[in-house]
């Protein structure tokens, strides 16, 4: 079953992590050891989260970092599916053997 609208993994890991730890991205960035534009950027939905920074998740705050791609997976899915229409392709049909 397809979710319509899935939310960005970022925009779940600010709600529900950084701002439940009443953190500054500042003050995660430095837990999770990476820069705090790499970090504003994905907690913003500017950028995809990686396996590295899932895990660098999971290590700090326990949240499963295999829950974490496969949200990232369905943001995707569900945007590639909302430009399907602009997608040009034509199904393969092989041609008879002579």
């Amino acid at each position: 079953m397809r979710m319509l609208n899935p939310v960005h993994p970022g925009r779940f890991l600010r709600t529900e992590i950084i701002e439940a730890h009443d953190l500054s991205v500042t003050g995660a960035a430095k837990v999770l050891r990476v820069s705090r534009p790499a970090l504003s950027s994905l907690l913003n939905a500017r950028a995809d989260l990686s396996g590295d920074m899932a895990l660098r998740f999971e290590k700090a705050f326990g949240v499963d970092m295999d829950t974490l791609m496969r949200m990232q997976n369905s943001y995707d899915i569900a945007r590639t599916r909302s430009r399907e229409k602009k997608i040009r392709v034509e199904r393969y049909r092989p041609r008879p053997a002579a």
